[in-house]
């Protein structure tokens, strides 16, 4: 259950260090949210670490472009 609904989430996890760094969403239960199916949420703190760090949690993504 999250506050827009209930919805169906798989984790996503960094293949370097196993770390979860978000979810995708699989099915939306409400249908004013339906766009929301197919879709990722990618934790940026997750992935680079605190605000005012610029270091990577895990130097296995240091590839991963965020646009």
């Amino acid at each position: 259950m999250m506050i827009t609904g209930l919805h169906t989430v798989t984790d996503i996890f960094c293949v370097g260090c196993g770390s979860n760094v978000g979810w995708k969403y699989v099915i939306s239960h409400v249908d004013s949210q339906k766009y929301k199916e197919g879709k990722s949420v990618l934790e940026l703190f997750k992935i680079v670490g605190p605000h005012d760090s610029n270091d990577l949690v895990c130097q296995e993504i240091s590839q991963l472009m965020i646009q």
